[in-house]
């Protein structure tokens, strides 16, 4: 499992000012996933970010610098795009995608338990 630490601590630092979230850490999907209120918000795989976000804000995000679709399959992943670091060098743009992956998971729904 390669994932940049440094990146890690950073995004677990920000959620931790998140007031009233319950964030949980688990390796997934090759990295290390940070989980809130028990649905998959946030992923650090190698140096990107891999990011979970509302559908309806493709076109948005797509435009962003460092986007990459998230491809399983030969088929693009709706909800999920990688982020390159460049797309998340700038403080504002960290928190853009820190944003938008907190206000979908307030209503993204929790995957099935096993």
């Amino acid at each position: 499992m390669a994932y940049n630490i440094e990146l890690a601590d950073k995004v677990r630092e920000r959620l931790s000012k998140v007031p009233d979230i319950k964030v949980e850490e688990k390796k997934m999907f090759g990295g290390l996933a940070f989980l809130v209120n028990e649905k998959m918000c946030i992923n650090i795989s190698h140096d990107n970010l891999m990011c979970r976000y509302n559908p309806e804000k493709e076109e948005e995000v797509a435009e962003k610098i460092g986007f990459l679709p998230m491809i399983m399959r030969g088929k693009q992943l709706k909800e999920y795009c990688y982020v390159e670091p460049i797309g998340f060098q700038k403080p504002s743009d960290f928190e853009y995608w820190i944003k938008i992956c907190l206000d979908y998971n307030k209503v993204a729904k929790a995957s099935k338990k096993k």
